[in-house]
């Protein structure tokens, strides 16, 4: 995802952990660095097997519950809160639990995400209030550059800057408060706009040569990294073509005439400076800069644009009109995401659990036992990875934590490192991309939330519009059963 530093753990027994450091925003990798850490304490559930997967079972409900009742971003919050609370009837040590908690929220990566939602919410704000929006979807619309076109355009867009980048999340900040209302308002359905981008972002994730995912991958099966990213291409070329193929065919279309902003009159060409923001932006992260820098600076052009071209007042920006309370864009903005921080909350705290309840070690030990062949290691590489990413919401823990394991039984098997490396990342932007309740889903939901009742994707309909992890998918299933990308 390209967040910034990180350091992923990986637990044996739940004794000691092996820490692998990986430096993303300076694109970089440390690799082989390994130490021992201190001694955790394991939570024992009561009632074995099923008190450790309770927690689970019970977001799993919550989240169905809120899916067939087309639930914005709150319904999945109830739902990561819910299985919090369902731990403690079964956790022995009520301590350990509650020192798991904190646990995972006390990894970098929580901040760094959470400083991001926040922070590009800001900067979003900045460019949808100032009309620049609506002025862009007007030339658009005039140009007759709309519907399934518009789709298909941004998509590509959305591919070329997050393999740029190498941040799946990163790209989702920049491109959403743009091309996502630009096309909903040029007649493409907001959850096909959505999709296009959740679509790029997955093959730029999954590709791309300063992916954490990419690095990640070829680091714990000890392959090389150009020749990971050159043997990667014949997965993710042919999913991005079916990709786009689906787009222009299957993209839903809208009256785009009835909410033309030329027709009400919002056209304002001096709004356009706005997009110093995301300029800004870009050019940081392919500078190699973190992500929070980038977007603080994206900010600051935004605040110092909208200034000296007297599209906005400092009153419309902050304001205290006295009687406790303040106004203007940018509070108004920080707000707006309490759910999708509150959500991020409870996954990280859960995803402590779930590492200090020994469950990665136990989808290891199946994956251990059920690889016998070739074609039976490589499923069990692909089912394990997929079931990890799903449940962390982050493919570089999953990578990580399954990384000596298989590199180990797929050297047994004669999987070489080039395919044990792929299959892990492309399995990962399969399922990770493809769960509702991952930020893959949560964030893209959020931001389109922010434009308006007509613009609100719920999270539960991002994973059938992804057509690009559909199509992955799909990949995946042909090279395990046919052999096909078998040979380097």
């Amino acid at each position: 995802m390209g967040y910034g530093r990180e350091v992923w753990e990986s637990g044996n027994a739940g004794e000691k952990y092996l820490t692998k450091g990986i430096c993303i925003a300076g694109s970089s990798f440390r690799k082989g660095e390994l130490r021992m850490e201190q001694k955790v304490n394991r939570i024992d559930f009561r009632l074995g097997r099923f008190g450790k997967l309770a927690p689970l079972l019970a977001a799993a409900a919550m989240i169905l519950w809120a899916a067939f009742s087309q639930s914005n971003v709150n319904g999945y919050v109830l739902a990561f809160f819910a299985a919090l609370v369902t731990g403690v009837l079964f956790a022995k040590d009520e301590k350990a639990y509650g020192e798991a908690l904190v646990y995972g929220l006390s990894k970098p990566i929580f901040g760094v995400i959470v400083m991001a939602v926040i922070l590009a919410a800001v900067s979003g704000k900045l460019i949808s209030a100032s009309g620049a929006v609506q002025t862009i979807a007007a030339y658009v619309v005039a140009a007759g550059f709309t519907g399934k076109l518009f789709v298909a355009a941004s998509f590509l867009i959305t591919c070329l800057l997050a393999f740029a980048t190498g941040t799946s999340v990163g790209t989702y900040f920049v491109v959403i408060p743009i091309l996502f209302p630009v096309g909903v308002m040029a007649g493409a359905a907001p959850e096909f706009m959505i999709g296009d981008i959740v679509s790029g972002a997955a093959f730029g994730d999954n590709l791309g040569p300063i992916s954490d995912t990419t690095i990640a991958s070829s680091a714990t099966q000890h392959a090389d990294l150009g020749t990971v990213v050159k043997t990667r291409m014949r997965y993710s070329l042919p999913a991005a073509a079916g990709a786009l193929v689906l787009f222009l065919l299957c993209s839903k279309t809208t009256d785009s005439g009835a909410g033309t902003p030329a027709a009400a009159g919002t056209v304002n060409p001096t709004s356009l400076v706005m997009l110093a923001v995301p300029a800004v932006i870009i050019v940081l992260c392919l500078m190699r800069k973190h992500l929070i820098t980038a977007l603080s600076w994206g900010i600051l052009a935004g605040i110092a644009a909208g200034l000296l071209f007297g599209i906005y007042t400092v009153d419309e920006l902050v304001s205290f009109p006295g009687g406790f309370s303040v106004s203007g864009t940018i509070i108004e903005a920080i707000t707006g995401t309490a759910g999708t921080v509150a959500m991020l909350i409870a996954v990280f705290a859960l995803l402590g659990v779930v590492e200090r309840s020994g469950l990665f070690e136990d989808v290891g030990n199946i994956l251990a036992r059920f690889a016998k062949s070739e074609r039976s290691t490589e499923t069990a590489i692909v089912l394990s990875a997929g079931m990890l990413s799903m449940v962390t919401g982050v493919i570089s823990v999953a990578i990580v934590a399954l990384g000596d394991l298989v590199n180990e039984i797929g050297e047994k098997a004669g999987v070489n490192r080039y395919r044990r490396a792929n299959l892990l990342d492309c399995t990962g932007c399969v399922f990770c991309f493809l769960t509702p309740w991952t930020v893959h889903c949560v964030i893209p939901a959020q931001q389109s939330a922010q434009f308006g009742e007509g613009f609100a994707v719920a999270p539960a309909a991002i994973p059938f519009v992804n057509f690009y992890s559909l199509c992955m998918l799909v990949m995946l299933a042909a090279a395990v059963i046919t052999g096909y990308g078998r040979k380097q």
